[in-house]
């Protein structure tokens, strides 16, 4: 898979920007089908960083009640990776 289709997006929340400056770990939404060789690799070209750990999770769909009945949300894919202490991503 090519590192721009296996990152979709970085997760920017309050506990994300915690871990990020204690932890030196960092959130992102992945691709469902992206393994944690392909995240880590992906990670390293788009970023220049060396990563140390890669932690999975994948987060269900929810329903949701709409006007016409209810939905259910698309589960998403999130991969916390941990990177060496010496390095840092700039999100912003």
């Amino acid at each position: 898979m090519i590192a721009t289709q296996v990152v979709r997006r970085p997760i920017v929340t309050e506990k994300a920007s915690h871990a990020s400056g204690e932890h030196n770990r960092y959130a992102f939404e992945v691709d469902p089908r992206a393994t944690k060789t392909d995240i880590r690799r992906a990670i390293e070209d788009l970023y220049k960083v060396r990563v140390l750990k890669v932690a999975t999770r994948v987060r269900k769909g929810h329903s949701r009640r709409m006007r016409y009945g209810t939905i259910q949300t698309a589960a998403v894919k999130q991969a916390i990776v941990k990177i060496h202490a010496e390095d840092r991503i700039e999100l912003f």
